[in-house]
């Protein structure tokens, strides 16, 4: 009789309504996120932005410049996710993504008929301004530019003295920027051709375009070798406090050794040479994920032991009993996970 009493049957069911809603308009549903792909437009051979009308489920309120959703599309039956920075929210509720076609996401997406449906995330990240005026600096290279340009045009609504440097191969969004700078008189732009200069990211690049870089706020995203430059510069000087950062690849030690993982709850071992969630799939394995970014945190877990390094940041970590993100650290002991 009691088990009777606790038990409380589901007399609607989510997944149920989906099915009916999305049978009237396919937009429509209880409590997830859809959107439907509104425009398509190519920004260079491989790079684009991709227009997006989203549901009501949509927390546009949320929203902060910076931010990040993450798109999930069916793809030979199989849901793929991958992560991507929104360029512009539009006054209409839309949201712009640029998207470099590259892996099967960004394929799929940018090959999409329009109307074609995609489940989003509600906006993540922390990659936003600092409430103060303080003088800012933004780097940027390659498709790292989507997720400077939105704190772009806020600190320009703002009112920040901004100084951008963009390295890029393309003409992906130099027309913008060109644009943008013309008539903004506090944005000074710096785009660097990386086809017809070969320059990179140094002390004496920084100190030639930026002379007072040390007094400012730095936000930066782009490929693994800028971000390292910067890296080595702020920590250099005693900076890391000033730098914000956003990645958009991840990039392991490929010459460390294998170690042996254990996942504790389930009685699995595998070995990890790559990050733990993509070692972990290839053993066959499906940890919870979202962005594999370490962005969201949907795959945070607790590592009872061993010592694991941050890819990101390149800090190791040898407590026991501490929280990781399984999408960006790398095993360089035999590891033990609560999972």
């Amino acid at each position: 009789m009691s088990s009777q009493m606790q038990y409380q049957p589901q007399w609607v069911r989510e997944d149920f309504v989906d099915f009916v809603a999305e049978k009237i308009n396919p937009v429509w549903a209880w409590k997830k996120v859809k959107a439907s792909i509104i425009k398509i437009r190519s920004l260079s051979t491989d790079f684009y932005q991709i227009q997006l009308r989203p549901n009501r489920n949509f927390k546009h309120q949320q929203f902060k410049a910076g931010q990040s959703v993450l798109v999930t599309v069916e793809i030979a039956g199989v849901r793929q996710q991958r992560n991507y920075s929104v360029v512009k929210f539009l006054s209409n509720g839309d949201i712009i993504l640029g998207v470099k076609q590259q892996g099967l996401v960004s394929k799929a997406i940018t090959q999409a008929d329009l109307g074609s449906i995609v489940e989003l995330s509600q906006p993540q990240g922390n990659f936003t301004l600092q409430a103060d005026l303080s003088p800012l600096l933004l780097l940027a290279s390659g498709s790292g530019i989507t997720a400077i340009y939105s704190l772009l045009q806020q600190a320009i609504q703002k009112g920040h003295q901004i100084d951008l440097i963009y390295f890029s191969r393309d003409g992906a969004f130099h027309v913008e920027l060109e644009q943008l700078a013309q008539q903004c008189a506090a944005l000074k732009y710096h785009h660097i051709n990386t086809v017809t200069q070969k320059q990179h990211l140094d002390l004496a690049l920084l100190e030639q375009l930026i002379p007072d870089f040390t007094q400012r706020q730095t936000y930066a995203c782009g490929a693994s070798t800028m971000m390292q430059s910067l890296n080595q510069i702020y920590k250099q000087h005693g900076l890391q406090h000033q730098l914000h950062q956003e990645y958009f690849k991840i990039t392991v030690d490929e010459n460390l050794a294998v170690q042996p993982v254990t996942f504790l709850r389930s009685q699995q071992e595998f070995e990890a040479q790559s990050n733990l969630l993509e070692s972990a799939e290839k053993a066959g394995l499906r940890p919870t994920h979202g962005c594999r970014m370490g962005i969201c945190n949907t795959c945070t877990c607790t590592k009872v032991s061993g010592s694991t390094r941050n890819v990101l940041t390149g800090e190791i970590d040898h407590g026991s009993n501490t929280q990781i993100k399984l999408c960006i650290s790398q095993a360089i002991s035999p590891v033990t996970i609560n999972l």
